[in-house]
């Protein structure tokens, strides 16, 4: 099935989030991944653990018979993400700890998550993707 992407960064964040949520009715499965920013030197993510788990979450996803909307929200260079007051490790909706964290969004709320520890977990995605 389709996967339509919208990406975010903090300062695009609200305005893309309402799209997002206008959006979500339409699909399936709503899902928000936040990751880090490419480092400029090398044009790869600058967090190991996005690198190793972006592949496999994108793969699940284009696989799955499911209509899924799909967010990147990119936190950041290293020093903007380590920030405690990052914007989005405050914020009570999200909360995010660390970098890839994979969320199902539902009716306003967080559903459901995976976290920096095992977004790369073939098994957990689909399990996420088909939480009902």
């Amino acid at each position: 099935m389709p996967m339509k992407v919208l990406d975010a960064t903090v300062t695009t964040f609200d305005e893309v989030f309402e799209q997002f949520k206008s959006e979500s009715l339409n699909h399936k499965a709503n899902l928000i991944l936040f990751l880090a920013d490419a480092d400029p030197s090398t044009n790869r993510s600058w967090c190991p653990d996005c690198v190793r788990a972006e592949p496999v979450i994108y793969k699940k996803l284009e696989a799955s018979p499911d209509n899924i909307l799909l967010l990147r929200a990119y936190v950041g260079d290293r020093p903007t993400w380590r920030n405690p007051q990052h914007p989005w490790r405050v914020d009570s909706r999200f909360k995010i700890g660390g970098v890839p964290t994979l969320i199902r969004w539902e009716n306003g709320a967080t559903k459901g998550r995976l976290g920096d520890d095992d977004a790369h977990i073939e098994r957990k995605i689909d399990d996420l993707i088909s939480a009902n």
